[in-house]
């Protein structure tokens, strides 16, 4: 087995502030004179209770990026530890309402900040970035529609997809669809979160009503033969996030998640970290408790890779750079 470390991965789930180290996040309160205290436990890590708690300490964190130097520097220290894993290529989910609260000139200084920023990590550590504007799931449909104008607008090599997350108990994905169809008309790759906190109902209402390539997380399809055989049919892609599920409680452990049982049936899965430091994971961590619970050697992980590759929100020179350097071992 190759070191799991060191091994070139792609990781397609990330959002940039969730993966925001606890430190860095700290520190910036301090400067600013900012109360978090109530986000961290005793140790320093964020501390929550429940998902929709989550939430709200995801939020509190990013009221302290609050200028586009903060995000520059932000990115620079989530593609370090993301490159400290062997991540070849990451593409993280990106939220103007985080950057300048949705407006579209604010918004073009922040992304040029973080697109800087990704530029000098791929110079200096050999990891490729690109973004996915999100609009924030339980801010509403009409906010939804300024994000995607903000997508419709910075769309290019840098912006490469568009996608929905936030609380899935809020809001019908139908109610969503103008943004997607404007994203869609940029030439935007489409995911959506689904299937996590709602069930095989949720994966099945995206892709009707957004049309989406892939789910983010997706695994509650697993509760139905029907949709897992149309996943499979479609060539669906789950980016599925294990160590998020069981720090959320979503399953207890891995023998129990559905990671394996959907890609025995043929579902299309690729393996990220979706917000690392708040559920104390890695991607070295990822792909170990897949090689210790599920018995996952060389060929495996180098099928998800061909898997992340093919659905990455990329363009073709992008795409053939990245596969050099997963040939490279």
């Amino acid at each position: 087995m190759t070191d799991l470390r060191t091994l070139p991965k792609l990781e397609l789930h990330l959002h940039l502030e969730g993966a925001a180290p606890p430190a860095f996040i700290r520190s910036l309160a301090a400067r600013k004179k900012v109360d978090l205290s109530k986000i961290f436990d005793g140790s320093g890590a964020y501390v929550y209770r429940d998902f929709p708690d989550f939430l709200r300490v995801y939020e509190a964190a990013c009221t302290v990026l609050t200028n586009p130097q903060d995000f520059h520097n932000l990115t620079l220290a989530v593609l370090e530890q993301s490159a400290r894993h062997g991540v070849v290529y990451s593409e993280a989910f990106l939220s103007p309402d985080f950057c300048g609260g949705g407006d579209l000139i604010a918004w073009r200084d922040y992304l040029a900040a973080i697109e800087a920023a990704a530029a000098t990590a791929e110079a200096e550590m050999g990891i490729t970035l690109r973004g996915c504007i999100t609009c924030i799931r339980h801010f509403g449909p009409e906010k939804a529609r300024q994000i995607a104008r903000c997508a419709q607008e910075t769309a290019g090599p840098f912006i490469t997809g568009f996608g929905i997350a936030g609380d899935e108990a809020q809001f019908h994905p139908r109610e969503f669809a103008y943004a997607f169809d404007a994203a869609r008309e940029a030439g935007l790759g489409l995911t959506a979160h689904a299937g996590e906190w709602g069930g095989p109902e949720s994966v099945r209402a995206a892709l009707e009503y957004l049309h989406v390539t892939r789910i983010g997380h997706g695994v509650r399809a697993v509760e139905d033969e029907a949709l897992i055989a149309h996943l499979a049919e479609r060539g669906i892609v789950l980016e599925v996030c294990p160590g998020s599920n069981i720090a959320l409680g979503l399953y207890p452990d891995m023998s129990a998640h559905p990671i394996e049982t959907l890609r025995r049936k043929g579902v299309l899965v690729t393996v990220s970290t979706d917000d690392p430091p708040f559920f104390h994971t890695d991607m070295t961590r990822e792909y170990q408790m897949l090689a210790d619970t599920f018995d996952w050697q060389d060929e495996d992980f180098a099928q998800m890779h061909q898997t992340a590759l093919n659905a990455a929100f990329c363009d073709t020179r992008t795409r053939a750079a990245i596969a050099k350097k997963l040939e490279a071992r």
